[in-house]
């Protein structure tokens, strides 16, 4: 695992070398730079941060070379089919210097050129210089599901690209500017889509997706989606040999994921996902996995949907022979919120973000590799909004005049803050808003957190008027019409792997861990167990049922003899963390210092008098708007951190503090 940059026709070796050194983070334990000019002025370079997982030796070294040094790459990922492609290739004339997977796709790539990416299976982001035809082409790829990141800025013939947006802002010609059509995503839905990023002119390779730089020019082409049948489409097999066929799949997935050369563990919530992840790595090793889980004091979990029974993991650790640490945490939020803003590079007001750091940062002592549940919810239909469309479906049945007056009743009901109702009055007044929409339009409402006519409130005039015709769920859309012939569950399936586990789940998993140098995969997205169980398995196999569906019906069932039926009955529980808490108490300073009056009308954004009420609606609690304000605050940090005082100058003060604290 490492962090990449490159530079094609702009910058020299002093701009390389501190495009690496800011992602230090993500590959401590090596650095390396290799750059060429040409006689007509050209120039590429490439830079790598190693975080060593297979063959510890310098063997490893990146960026990386075929034998004659005409092939040069620079490497972030892991290719768990290396092996199986190493032994093909030999047996073709290749010949090797390390044991490393990086190797294995410089050979790869000479002998498939650009459809090598067919043939790996991992995750990963790359770029390659091929000088064999005289002149320079570079090739970037990132890999199916992007797990890992790939940004990039393409301004005339220049090209800059790197792992992470903060190592691009090192290059003199390009300049930390906000995107008001991001800006207009982001408060729809917390987080910016691919390929955008909140960064005018920056944007992010998108998953699947590879390019081609030649003569100054950037091509961009899809190498892989994910398909799903036909609504129509007939599933001739059983629940039952799906269900094995579906467990040997996904246990053979995991000990694939499991090869390492440093210690490896895992995240364990004891929900479903993890569970079966840590059940799976159990078979695969006569080791006691380690296991980590992540738990806040009962002071911060009054409310909160988080696991109410932080001891059903350590059941399940017992259970199954386990090493378990629980990390019960009391974190310094105030501190942690602007240097986590600085590792994500964009805003991201998903405070799972802080969760997913102080599980990495412990877990870090004893393991440099962890799996994680990520893509369970995503291939087997395993959110709330999912339900809610099945309810939906039912709810408008209802005669319309009646479901005015129930939408009204639910809109006036009260936050419930502090009680375990609050997560149940949201989803309810969430669905209340969409409850008459049609499917497509019923999705992306329970998606977001600001709707245009909050959003148009909260613009400043100037703004508002830039905004007019900017429609935040672009690729919502997009997406829609990609798989329009699928089952609407399919659909929705669809959009939540390509968009908001990619731009979101992935994002802040890959950023959160490598900022304390921990490398995390994700089984659940290996491709062929992804492929099967989009093509194979019937959408009421994936959430079963009318009035009480049971979300990933399938899944548990193949996990059914392996887990215990605790843990199979166990509601949802993701990285939550106590915003309502932290705003109260830790971050009401903050808040009426980063989002006071004065400070609103300089930024010129937002209306001063639409940003207080947000804040006083939430303290009498008329309303809980404790994720709206949370994205007024990554924002502004954000703002502070990019924009503000020098990206360049903000990103040493953050590195030195950072390498202070791990000396």
């Amino acid at each position: 695992m490492c962090g990449i940059a490159g530079l094609a026709n702009c910058g020299d070796r002093e701009v390389l070398s501190r495009m690496t050194h800011v992602q230090t983070h993500r590959g401590p334990d090596d650095f390396g730079l290799w750059e060429r000019r040409f006689p007509d002025g050209g120039y590429v370079g490439l830079g790598s941060r190693r975080l060593a997982i297979l063959d510890l030796s310098a063997d490893g070294h990146m960026p990386m070379c075929n034998e004659d040094r005409t092939v040069w790459i620079t490497y972030n990922g892991e290719i768990y089919n290396f092996a199986e492609l190493r032994r093909e290739l030999q047996s073709k004339g290749h010949r090797f210097a390390s044991n490393t997977d990086t190797e294995v796709v410089i050979h790869l790539y000479e002998q498939e050129g650009e459809e090598c990416v067919q043939k790996l299976k991992g995750m990963f982001a790359f770029a390659i210089c091929d000088l064999r035809s005289g002149k320079p082409e570079l090739f970037l790829a990132r890999d199916h599901f992007g797990v890992k990141p790939l940004y990039y800025a393409h301004r005339g013939n220049k090209l800059a690209f790197a792992s992470e947006v903060k190592a691009l802002l090192q290059a003199p010609h390009i300049g930390p500017e906000i995107d008001l059509d991001s800006l207009h995503q982001y408060l729809t839905f917390l987080w910016v889509p691919d390929p955008k990023t909140m960064f005018r002119g920056i944007f992010k390779l998108p998953a699947g997706h590879s390019a081609t730089f030649r003569d100054g020019e950037l091509k961009i082409k899809q190498y892989w989606d994910l398909h799903f049948p036909r609504a129509d489409a007939d599933y001739p097999r059983s629940e039952a040999d799906l269900a094995d066929e579906l467990r040997a799949r996904f246990r053979r997935a995991v000990g694939q994921q499991m090869v390492s050369d440093v210690p490896i563990g895992a995240f364990l919530s004891a929900g479903l996902d993890s569970s079966s992840i840590v059940a799976m790595m159990c078979k695969a090793t006569m080791q006691p996995v380690r296991t980590y889980t992540i738990t806040f004091p009962r002071k911060y979990r009054v409310g909160e949907t988080t696991l109410d029974d932080p001891d059903v993991p350590v059941r399940l650790a017992r259970k199954l022979g386990c090493e378990n640490q629980q990390i019960v945490v009391e974190p310094d939020v105030a501190d942690l919120l602007p240097r986590l803003t600085w590792h994500m590079d964009e805003p991201t007001a998903d405070p799972a973000i802080i969760t997913a750091y102080l599980v990495c940062r412990e877990a870090r002592k004893q393991a440099t590799v962890l799996l994680s549940g990520v893509g369970g919810d995503e291939l087997f239909a395993g959110y709330r909004k999912h339900l809610a469309y099945r309810w939906l479906h039912g709810y408008q049945r209802i005669p319309a005049r009646l479901r005015r007056g129930m939408e009204s009743a639910v809109n006036a009901l009260p936050s419930l803050r502090g009680t375990a109702l609050k997560g149940s009055v949201r989803l309810a007044k969430k669905m209340a808003r969409s409850g008459s929409l049609a499917p497509e339009e019923q999705f992306i409402r329970n998606c977001t957190y600001l709707d245009d006519v909050q959003k148009t409130s909260l613009y400043a005039a100037e703004v508002c008027d830039q905004l007019r015709l900017s429609d935040p769920a672009v690729r919502h859309h997009s997406s829609f019409e990609t798989v329009r012939e699928s089952d609407f569950l399919n659909q929705m399936l669809y959009l939540d792997t390509k968009i908001f586990m990619t731009s979101l789940n992935l994002n802040y998993n890959d950023k959160m861990s490598m900022a304390s140098s921990v490398e995390v995969r994700v089984p659940f997205l290996d491709r062929e167990l992804a492929e099967f169980a989009a093509w194979n398995i019937p959408p009421s196999l994936k959430l079963k049922g009318f009035l009480r569906p049971t979300t990933k019906h399938i899944f548990r069932e193949a996990m059914r003899d392996i887990l215990p039926a605790e843990v199979l009955r166990q509601p949802k529980a993701g990285f939550a963390a106590p915003v309502d808490y932290w705003l109260a108490h830790d971050l009401r300073e903050m808040v009426d210092d980063l989002l006071s009056d004065t400070n609103i009308r300089q930024r010129g954004l937002f209306r001063p008098e639409a940003v207080r009420r947000f804040v006083n609606e939430q303290r009498s609690g008329a309303e809980d708007w404790s994720m709206q304000i949370w994205q007024f605050l990554t924002l502004e940090h954000w703002m502070r951190i990019f924009l503000d005082a020098g990206a360049a100058q903000r990103c040493d003060e953050f590195t030195q503090a950072r390498e202070a604290a791990t000396a």
